[in-house]
């Protein structure tokens, strides 16, 4: 995990903005997925996705930009 917020800080806020909206859309389609009764492979998924995503806000706050 550390090494993967030292990744995303390295990152530019363009970078970590895109990251973001393919995240989201990630999760919309596994959620979808989930919700037709297709069931998840890995139940963790939606879990990781979801703090991969608050990380990224997390920097991104941390530098001022706002969503």
């Amino acid at each position: 995990m550390v090494r993967e917020v030292k990744e995303l800080r390295e990152k530019s806020s363009e970078e970590l903005i895109s990251e973001l909206d393919r995240l989201r859309a990630e999760l919309v389609l596994i959620r979808s997925k989930t919700v037709a009764g297709g069931g998840l492979e890995k139940t963790a998924q939606i879990r990781n996705i979801r703090r991969r995503i608050a990380r990224i806000l997390t920097i991104l706050r941390e530098r001022g930009i706002k969503l």
